[in-house]
């Protein structure tokens, strides 16, 4: 995995997830929840990618 491609992917997500709740004026939104649940996968990813640098 790239984590320069990972980073930009989580900021255009991050983007795109205070863009949608500001629209649906909810963070429980599905679509919103969708999109943070999308985010939380590149976090993990990247703190993956992390800690096997260090082992």
């Amino acid at each position: 995995m790239d984590k320069e491609k990972l980073l930009k992917q989580l900021q255009s997500l991050r983007l795109k997830l205070h863009e949608m709740a500001e629209a649906r004026g909810s963070l429980t939104d599905p679509e919103v929840l969708a999109i943070s649940e999308e985010a939380d996968e590149l976090i993990v990813a990247l703190q993956q990618l992390e800690k096997s640098k260090y082992h």
